[in-house]
């Protein structure tokens, strides 16, 4: 496995957390995939760890809700040959999620008014088109 999985800023995953299980792949392999423990599901227990700020703790938790079972959350990869790229697919998949799962929230929008000139704009051009197309109308043709 390479290099420690950055969450955000100075904190990684922690590798001595994470908790790994194996079973048979399924798609392209051939003989071989009958064989081999190729498939990951890579078990992070959220609820519990110390690797976190609070703060990002609490929001993960909130936001991760509905995938926690018993405030783990597990992420599953096999959509390689080879047990250590899908080891490292599923270690980046996880470290994608906290990270998403503990940025702060957006600032909220401030309302603006729509300034004068562009309602007058659309009402002019809106003019514009109507006065071409009534002079399409057959009316003034006699």
């Amino acid at each position: 496995m390479s290099g420690p999985y950055v969450i955000r800023g100075s904190v990684t995953l922690p590798m001595a957390e994470l908790a790994w299980r194996f079973s048979r792949s399924s798609g392209p392999g051939g003989q071989h995939v009958n064989t081999s423990d190729t498939r990951v599901e890579l078990s992070f227990d959220l609820a519990r760890t110390e690797a976190l700020p609070p703060v990002w703790k609490e929001r993960a938790l909130r936001r991760l809700a509905d995938r926690l079972v018993d405030g783990v959350v597990t992420v599953r990869a096999g959509e390689h040959r080879s047990q250590w790229r899908n080891r490292e697919a599923a270690a980046l998949r996880l470290a994608a999620l906290l990270a998403e799962a503990t940025a702060p929230p957006p600032r909220a929008r401030r309302p603006t008014r729509v300034p004068r000139a562009v309602t007058e704009r659309r009402l002019r051009e809106k003019k514009q088109r109507s006065e071409i197309k009534r002079g399409r109308s057959r009316r003034n043709w006699d």
